[in-house]
């Protein structure tokens, strides 16, 4: 940590705390974000940290995005805004200068809300089981299908949409990525909010296509065919943000089942004076600080370029089980408590279930990591 990471981290967490934190019951009884949310985090300047000022970022490194995640998880808010990021790398990696300077100012406004349309109803972690399609009319696209469990969805005017351009090619070379601007867009449908186990305050819905037509010139990247590369290619920077988040969550569930523990009083004393609560305690608290430690060597290297995929994959999957592990015992402590959704420690343990499932299952990430043994 620097001075300047110091002052960014100040600012994000009073903003955090100011804007977003006072709306969260009635974020989570809407199921999702205000609309009105999304600019007023732009004109922070969060929600593209990492990317370069010439096209509406702040010009930041990885380590600013942590910082966002981290201040996110400690405030409990559920808010899309890595997703937004994650789009915009995808923009930035394969984009066109054109694109690039259409929708990445936007994104980083806040006046343009993205998602990824990858899962779909019979196709989950097993992107090659894609099943929309896009047939090239001329110069536009035809899209029909239906992606699931979509965050942002509800309010995303710009989707990142995996399809099939070529239902004929083996899988990878018939996926392909294509832009989607939603608004006015005949034929396009977002559902409703899902009713999740946790994430109530996140927006998560379907998205429907019906003989949808977008401009051929939306397709990102120079041919057909490279979608699954390219979505490989980005995946592991979504998993670093799901292992940030996953180590904040720890480190905030520690210090809320600490302070509670020495303010109940059982038996005539205060929980933390009992052997195993303190003994649970140590446990919980020492693998938020090898979370802690390892997490910020994957940052230090991620940042300079020298962190693999499988070491991602590793902290995905390795950081999540801890997690919710942690959580849980902490919850535990909480006793009868710990089961009240009015607890912070109630809602970590539901919001934070789903971590081992989204941006490749531990399952699945434990088989590409035995690839390499």
């Amino acid at each position: 940590m620097t001075d300047e990471f110091e002052i960014y981290r100040d600012s994000v967490r009073a903003f955090l705390e100011k804007e977003f934190l006072p709306h969260q019951e009635r974020w989570r009884q809407q199921h999702m974000p205000d609309r009105a949310a999304w600019k007023q985090a732009g004109e922070l300047g969060i929600l593209l940290p990492d990317l370069p000022e010439e096209y509406g970022g702040s010009g930041g490194t990885f380590a600013h995005q942590a910082i966002v995640l981290e201040k996110l998880a400690y405030a409990g808010i559920q808010f899309g805004h890595s997703l937004q990021s994650i789009v915009g790398r995808y923009i930035l990696a394969f984009g066109t200068e054109q694109q690039k300077k259409r929708w990445l100012p936007r994104m980083a406004s806040g006046d343009l809300v993205a998602a990824i349309g990858m899962t779909e109803p019979g196709a989950g972690s097993d992107l090659q089981g894609l099943k929309t399609t896009a047939r090239r009319d001329g110069d536009e696209y035809v899209i029909n299908g239906t992606k699931t469990f979509i965050t942002n969805g509800y309010h995303a005017g710009l989707v990142c949409l995996a399809v099939r351009t070529d239902p004929a090619a083996i899988a990878s070379r018939a996926i392909s990525l294509i832009m989607v601007e939603t608004e006015g867009l005949r034929g396009f449908r977002a559902g409703k909010p899902f009713e999740k186990v946790g994430m109530h305050a996140q927006d998560t819905c379907e998205l429907f296509f019906d003989d949808v037509r977008v401009p051929a010139a939306n397709l990102l990247g120079p041919v057909e065919g490279k979608g699954l590369t390219q979505m490989m290619s980005q995946l592991s920077y979504e998993r670093l943000t799901v292992a940030v988040t996953a180590v904040a969550t720890m480190e905030s569930a520690v210090a809320e089942t600490t302070a509670y523990v020495k303010e109940r009083i059982a038996f005539g004393k205060p929980l933390f004076e009992l052997q195993n609560t303190r003994f649970k305690l140590v446990e919980c608290a020492t693998e938020a600080l090898v979370a802690r430690r390892f997490i910020d060597d994957c940052i230090s290297r991620y940042i300079a370029g020298g962190l693999d995929d499988n070491s991602i994959a590793m902290a995905k999957y390795w950081l999540t089980e801890r997690q919710c592990r942690v959580v849980d015992e902490c919850v535990q402590l909480h006793g009868g408590y710990g089961y009240m959704m009015e607890y912070p420690i109630a809602r970590m343990w539901v919001d934070g279930r789903v971590q081992r499932i989204y941006a490749g299952s531990n399952e699945i990430l434990k088989e590409m990591i035995s690839w390499s043994l």
